[in-house]
């Protein structure tokens, strides 16, 4: 059986430390790297439940997307309900690393994934990564690309909805707009408008965007959808599982079944 730090070694290799944003809390998180994993469990976020299913499993490595301790912690004690959640994995020796931004950004990561799913093609980031001689465009934040033929814009809605996993979703713009260029960028960045915007994209998928951003959408003629924040990312956690599962066949891997969508619809 592998130790933590290789299986944390293979993926920094698909997802490197320098992809993450300034801002993040990436990487080891909990745990020591030198215990024996047998099972790995993957999820978007690591929620109480999603803990509680990884002890009930005996779970050696959570692989939590969303970062655990993103804030500064002084002190870890059960009064606080993260806190009492780490004490709990902590206890039952299960680590916990998180990828975040840096898998966002990955040559075969989220957005990446996604631009694939929608079928587009010519993909590229909608910001690259700076090297000393150039901008290599096949990694950094965001994605864009086009289809290979036109679609209408209800049509391109639906081919989110299968990819995400998701029933419903948000939308801005004409269902018979027709779309070719499309701008791709997960979870809660329509900070990324302008750039989409300034690729000449037809249409911006992102998973949740506050209304002003909606607004400014409609004004500049660009159709904006919306699967939610979970519905963006969490088929990429699933995928993750499949990777490691592959590269590790020793380890059992999975996806938590727990762990489900906040946001319903009535």
């Amino acid at each position: 059986m592998p130790r933590i730090d290789e299986i944390i070694q293979t993926l920094d290799a698909i997802a490197p430390n320098e992809l993450a944003e300034d801002w993040d809390n990436v990487g080891l998180l909990v745990g020591d790297r030198e215990h024996i994993a047998d099972t790995v469990m993957t999820c978007l976020t690591l929620t109480p439940d999603v803990a509680e299913e990884a002890i009930r499993k005996n779970v050696c490595l959570i692989v939590s997307h969303h970062p655990v301790l993103f804030r500064p912690v002084q002190r870890l004690t059960t009064d606080q309900p993260e806190a009492a959640t780490l004490l709990k994995l902590i206890q039952a020796g299960c680590a916990v690393h998180s990828p975040h931004t840096r898998y966002d950004s990955a040559p075969a990561g989220i957005n990446q994934q996604l631009a694939k799913s929608f079928g587009l093609e010519n993909i590229a980031s909608l910001r690259p990564v700076s090297k000393p001689d150039e901008m290599v465009s096949e990694i950094g934040a965001g994605r864009f690309g086009d289809l290979p033929e036109p679609l209408p814009l209800s049509e391109l809605i639906e081919r989110v909805k299968q990819a995400c996993n998701v029933q419903k979703l948000q939308f801005v713009g004409s269902p018979d707009k027709e779309i070719q260029r499309v701008a791709v960028a997960c979870g809660a960045a329509a900070e990324f408008l302008p750039d989409a915007l300034r690729e000449n994209c037809d249409a911006f998928v992102t998973g949740e965007a506050r209304f002003h951003y909606c607004l400014e959408a409609r004004t500049k003629g660009i159709s904006l959808i919306l699967p939610g924040h979970f519905g963006s990312e969490r088929p990429a956690m699933e995928a993750m599982a499949l990777w490691l599962a592959e590269r590790f066949p020793e380890m059992t891997v999975f996806s938590s079944e727990s762990e489900t969508d906040p946001i319903q619809f009535a």
